[in-house]
Formats: C-alpha cells, sequence, structure tokens
C-alpha cells in the first residue's frame, strides 16, 4: 500500500447498534476496492474485519479495529467499532482516532438504543457524520419509515442523499440527488440507469429539501438560492460538503452491505463529503507544530507481547526513529512500522500526518499515550474518556497451575481493556474482576482461556456483612485452669454499649479499674482478647463494629494469672454479654446514581423498591435524561447492571459507592445465619 498525502485520506468510524452490518459493509468494501478476491461473509466465518477466534464464534466485532481500503486515488481508514452495549469502551477509542463517522441503521430494526448511544459519543466529539439505511433487500423495510425515524430522533438535519431505486426484494439500485442519477449493481459493480419515470416526484421533492438545508453552510450560495436562482451541481456538492463537515447536515445514504448494493457510492460519497484529516486537526494538536505526535488508542496483547495501534495526528512517523513518551518519560524506539489488514501486517518505511498504524513490544507506552519527536513537550493529545466498569465477580483459578498463571494473564487483559479493574476484596482475599456487564466479563474470561490458557471460576462477591448490638448489656468472663504447677486464672467484667453508626471510631475500649483489681499488665490482655472476639462477631462470623467495652471490675491471682489468662477470660465475657446486647448483622449500603430516559422512571423505581432501595432524589439533566439517586442494599446490586439494561433496553446507566452500613431486615438477618449454621455444618462433616 503506497503512502498517502493526509489531503487523500479518510478516518471514518463505523457506529451502530449490532447486527446493523458494519462488518459486512467493510467486507463488501475490501472486495470492491480489490483488497480481497472473495467478498467475506460474517455469517460463514470469512469476515477479513472479524478474524479473531471469538469474534467468528460469536460474529460480532469485539474489539476496536483499523482497516484501510484504497478507493479512487484516495485511503479510506475504516475505523471498526462494537455495536454491543458492553464494549462501548472501544468505541469511544475509535470515535477517539476519527475524523467522521458512519452511522450504520438496519432497515429491519430502524433506530436502535445501540444507534441513539452511539450518536451521543459522536456528539461529545463533534464528529461530522452520514448515516448509511442498510438491508433495505430485506422483508418488511422502508426507506421513507426508517428516515422518518431518524428525523424524530435526531432532527431535521438528517437529510438523503440518495433515495433506493426498488423496495424489498426488488431492491437494486440507487439515485444520486445531487447528481440526478440512477446507478443499479451487478455483483457489487455501479451501472448507470436512465432515471425511472415514477420516481421523478419523489427525487425533486427529496432533492429540494437537500438544498434548502445545505445552503445554510455558505452565505453566498444561500443569497443566491433565497434570489430564486437556480444552483448547478458544483454550488450543491460545495454547500453539501460544507454543511456535513459542521454538522449542519447529515446525509443519508442507501444499501444493502451483504449484497453489495450502494457500497461503492458510499466509497465515494466518503471521499466526496466527509473532512480529511487536514481539514479536521483537533485543538490538542496545536502545541506541537512541526514535531510528530502519536496517539496509542489501542493494545492488543498475546503470549508474545502487545501490539500498539496508533495514529499519526502530526509529522510523518519514519521507521527505526526514536519518540518522547510524555507520560512514562520512556524514549521509545519506533522499529519495525506496520500497517495493519485485519490478522495480516505491511510492513511500511513511514506513516504520514492523519494516517494509522501498528508496532509491537513498545517498552514502556500504552493505550491512551501520547508519543512525540520533542522531548521537551509536556503537552499531551486528549486521552479517550473511557466508561467505568459497573458488574463485579469474584474469580478464583480452576487449579494450582491456572493460579499460578493468572496474574500475568490479567496483567495482559488489563492493558489491553481500560475499562476492566482488577481488585483484591482485604477482607475476603477475593480476586475481583469489573467490567461493563456480565457478557463483557465472560468474553474476558473466556479470552483468559483461549490466549493464555488459564481457566479462570467465576462467582458473586461475598458481601462484608458487620455486626453490631442494640442495646448495653453486662457479663462476667471467668478463665481457670489447673494442671499441676502454675495454673491459669482470670476473671473480669464488662460492660457494652453500642456506638453511633456514624462515629469516627468503630470499636472503643475503657479500662474503669478502680483499686487494681486486675493489675495494669493484664489489662492489655483484656483489650487483646475483645478485639480478637469482635473480628469474628457473633452470629454470622463478620466483624462486630460499633461497639464500646468497658472493663469495670474482675480479680485476679497472685501466681496463675497472666496476660494470656485475661485475654481468655475477656472472649469468653464477649460470649456471655453479646447475646444479651441484642446482636444484629449489618450490611453496606451503596449510594447509587442512575441516568435513564424519562419513560423508564416508573419501572426503575419500582425495582428500586422490589431491592430494598430508597430514592433519595430525583433531577432533569440538560441532555433530557432523567437522574435518580437512591440508596440501596449492596446485595441486591450485584447484578444490576444487568437489571437495568433489561429495563431500559440499555439505555440506562449508573454508579456507586460506598455510604453506610445498616441493619439488614429480620428475615434477610435469619437466612445469613442459616448460611453459616450450614456451612459449619458441612464443614464438621
Amino acid at each position: 500500500m503506497k503512502v498517502y498525502r493526509a489531503e487523500q485520506i479518510r478516518n471514518v468510524a463505523l457506529i451502530s447498534h449490532v447486527s446493523a452490518g458494519k462488518t459486512s459493509l467493510i467486507d463488501s468494501a475490501l472486495f470492491d476496492s480489490g483488497a480481497v478476491t472473495r467478498q467475506g461473509k460474517v455469517d460463514e466465518g470469512t469476515s477479513i474485519a472479524d478474524f479473531d477466534p471469538e469474534e467468528i464464534k460469536r460474529r460480532m466485532t469485539l474489539q476496536v479495529k483499523v482497516l484501510p481500503i484504497e478507493w479512487n486515488d484516495h485511503k479510506i481508514n475504516f475505523i471498526d467499532t462494537p455495536g454491543y452495549a458492553d464494549l462501548f469502551g472501544e468505541v469511544k477509542a475509535g470515535l477517539r482516532v476519527a475524523d467522521a463517522a458512519l452511522v450504520v441503521v438496519s432497515a429491519e430494526k430502524s433506530v436502535e438504543v445501540g444507534t441513539e448511544l452511539t450518536w451521543q459519543y459522536a456528539d461529545e466529539r463533534s464528529l461530522p457524520r452520514v448515516v448509511l439505511i442498510n438491508k433495505l433487500d430485506r422483508e418488511n423495510t422502508s426507506f421513507d419509515q426508517t428516515l422518518e425515524a431518524l428525523r424524530n430522533q435526531f432532527g431535521h438535519q438528517v437529510v438523503p442523499l440518495q433515495i433506493p431505486i426498488g423496495e424489498q426484494a426488488t431492491f437494486r439500485g440507487v439515485i444520486d440527488l445531487v447528481e440526478q442519477k440512477a446507478y443499479t449493481f451487478e455483483s457489487g459493480k455501479p451501472q448507470e440507469i436512465p432515471i425511472p419515470p415514477e420516481m421523478q416526484e419523489q427525487i425533486s421533492r427529496y432533492r429540494d429539501e437537500l438544498i434548502e438545508s445545505a445552503v445554510e453552510s455558505d452565505d453566498t450560495i444561500m443569497e443566491k438560492f433565497l434570489d430564486g436562482q437556480a444552483l448547478n451541481d458544483e454550488e450543491i456538492q460545495t454547500v453539501v460538503k460544507k454543511g456535513t463537515c459542521t454538522g449542519q447536515l447529515i446525509p443519508v445514504l442507501c444499501g444493502s452491505a451483504s449484497k453489495n448494493i450502494g457500497v461503492q457510492t458510499l466509497l465515494d460519497t466518503i471521499i466526496d463529503y466527509l473532512p480529511s484529516p487536514v481539514d479536521a486537526i483537533p485543538e490538542d494538536v496545536q502545541p506541537f507544530k512541526d514535531n510528530v505526535a502519536v496517539f496509542i488508542f489501542k493494545t492488543v496483547s498475546s503470549q508474545v507481547g502487545t501490539i500498539s495501534a496508533f495514529r499519526v495526528f502530526n509529522g510523518t512517523l519514519k521507521a527505526d526513529s526514536h519518540l518522547y513518551n510524555v507520560q512514562t518519560k520512556v524514549d521509545e524506539r519506533m522499529s519495525q512500522l506496520t500497517i495493519q489488514h485485519g490478522k495480516t501486517q505491511e510492513p511500511t518505511n513511514e506513516i504520514p500526518t492523519g494516517d494509522f498504524g501498528a508496532i509491537a513490544k513498545l517498552t514502556a507506552s500504552h493505550t491512551n499515550n501520547t508519543l512525540t519527536s520533542n522531548k521537551d513537550t509536556t503537552a499531551i493529545l486528549e486521552p479517550i474518556a473511557f466508561p467505568q466498569p459497573c458488574y463485579t465477580v469474584a474469580i478464583t483459578a480452576h487449579s494450582q497451575g491456572d493460579l499460578d498463571k493468572m496474574g500475568s494473564a490479567l496483567s495482559r487483559v488489563l492493558e489491553e481493556d481500560p475499562t476492566l479493574r482488577v481488585t483484591r476484596d482485604p477482607e475476603s482475599a477475593e480476586t475481583l474482576l469489573s467490567g461493563m456487564g456480565e457478557s463483557h466479563v465472560q468474553i474476558v474470561v473466556e479470552n483468559i482461556k483461549r490466549k493464555y490458557g488459564v481457566d479462570l471460576l467465576t462467582h458473586d462477591q461475598r458481601i462484608a456483612y458487620r455486626e453490631t448490638i442494640r442495646k448495653k448489656a453486662r457479663a462476667n468472663g471467668r478463665h481457670k485452669r489447673q494442671s499441676g504447677g502454675h495454673g491459669q486464672f482470670g476473671d473480669v467484667w464488662l460492660e457494652l454499649e453500642p456506638l453511633p453508626h456514624d462515629s469516627a471510631e468503630t470499636f472503643v475500649f475503657e479500662d474503669k479499674i478502680v483499686g487494681g483489681v486486675v493489675p495494669g499488665q493484664f489489662i492489655p490482655g483484656v483489650e487483646k482478647g475483645i478485639r480478637e472476639s469482635l473480628k469474628h462477631g457473633f452470629i454470622s462470623g463478620h466483624p462486630m463494629v460499633f461497639v464500646k467495652v468497658a472493663l469495670v471490675d474482675g480479680k485476679y491471682h497472685p501466681v496463675d494469672s497472666s496476660a494470656q489468662s485475661f485475654e481468655v477470660a475477656a472472649s469468653l465475657g464477649m460470649q456471655e454479654a453479646i447475646p444479651l446486647a441484642n446482636p444484629v448483622i449489618m450490611e453496606p449500603i451503596m449510594n447509587v446514581v442512575i441516568d435513564i430516559p424519562e419513560s423508564n422512571m416508573g419501572d426503575v423505581m419500582s425495582d428500586i423498591n422490589t431491592k430494598r432501595g430508597h430514592v433519595l432524589g430525583m433531577d432533569t439533566l440538560d441532555n433530557g435524561m432523567q437522574r435518580i439517586t437512591a440508596a440501596v442494599p449492596q446485595a441486591e446490586m450485584l447484578h444490576y447492571a444487568t437489571d437495568l439494561r433489561s429495563i431500559t433496553q440499555g439505555r440506562g446507566g449508573f454508579t456507586m459507592e460506598y455510604s453506610h452500613y445498616a441493619e439488614v431486615p429480620a428475615n434477610i438477618q435469619q437466612e445469613l445465619v442459616d448460611k453459616v449454621k450450614k456451612h459449619e455444618e458441612v464443614a464438621h462433616k
């Protein structure tokens, strides 16, 4: 593949709901461009774009990737992104390095939730975009109805640039509304035909809409239009491109990727109407001036090392040159540069401004890092705003051999996917894996087994319950043992009372001994015995908190007493006192912030109630979404990512953080106590 100037490059992210046909579109475009001799098929597992074994198995894109296509002396870098909601971190990565977006909408399903969400992500980056209404050859599809749905959802700046010839089984071509030319497609190749006479009225109506919307982008041409003067094709092309690049206009195309109808005219449209890297220079590139500036947007990990996919935002990157990583302060040798073509890589000596490349085994560079030829700069290219994980499971190794390799495998997948988190619960000693949803975590676990040979098991994380007391109590603890020679003797009286649940200290020990009835050297043993007994609780095995214990009286023996004897006596005293103090189990309560469409408010609030939650507040956001703040027990939130997605069809999102502890209801406390007893019975068998 030859080196293209920035003016000849188009960087286009493909975004959509899952199964709208993005990957099939790329496979058709690769075939049309001559890059492959046989058109890949997702359903047959022969797709050039979805080449990963897990993608072939699931028949969907799982990670962002760049697939370049040469077309009419231009290079189109298609940035393929997943359509599945759990993988929208990959979408954000793709949009970060794109200059425009191609939104693929299935005519069968119209505007789906994935379309809405990825459209919002494109809005966040103010990316120009075009829409392809795909699958117009399928039954029960309508171009007009899908167009109306797009306009209702995204506004009347969505206007047709093409209209279809035929419907459903008779769909065979497109009409370009600017040039007023009709094309049918045989084996993907466009063939110009006379415009069907019955379509003239439809063409005139849609063409007028296109021109009326487009002229708003150019004052001179708009003035000419308002004066009643006819516009030529070149003037219409000028305002359509201006309107598209500024976002005032969102052109709509039509086609069938699987049947290769409209794909070549789509490629022409991308070149004619979408911006090149020269037309879309981001502000964060300006500090680099004449220096090379490279941004790593994806790291792919394997057993042999890592491959870093990057975009050159400024300058020309030469093979064997050295770049400075602004974040890690490390000099990196850019030795063997490659251009990726699906699963194959083509060596290259240089990558110009605006183009993409990849390099293996960088020393200390990762996703979101900026590399530059200027070692004196502190400027960085804007990092990708990855979403925070919202679903957590505990993971364990299937065998000792898996355990030995687990840490290394987890490190590699964390480097590859910034939406993952791995933490360790200090109380339960569990390793916790957090991701964007249940399917995301499942895909990660399966990939770890396939790529690194590490078999991991997943289960719900253990809830960090606590115990406390409700009232004051007083009890005696006496430890006496005689076995010849020195014996053991300790006798204490303890008074317990609950502390407020918002106390800074969760345990307070008070020495109230008067007259030396318990000598001072034994009192630390008393406190130690109390603390140790609190660690394991008394009714459920969980630590006891918010307790004040006072040593008020006791006895000792001048020969047989010791700090250890009083430690045991204190523990026995706690066992006597706690049942009298009305012990109760407490659970962690999470502060949950949920953003949802207004239409889902009732269902979400009802679901919060069934989860023993309490709504604390409601607000309307600037984007029209509703925000609910609620306090919900953590035990009820373990699968909330899945529940909320089901209720809102994926439109809702949430974050949560620990708020406080609260008593569990009596029925749930009994369930927890029964579980502990059952576990103990099994352990003793």
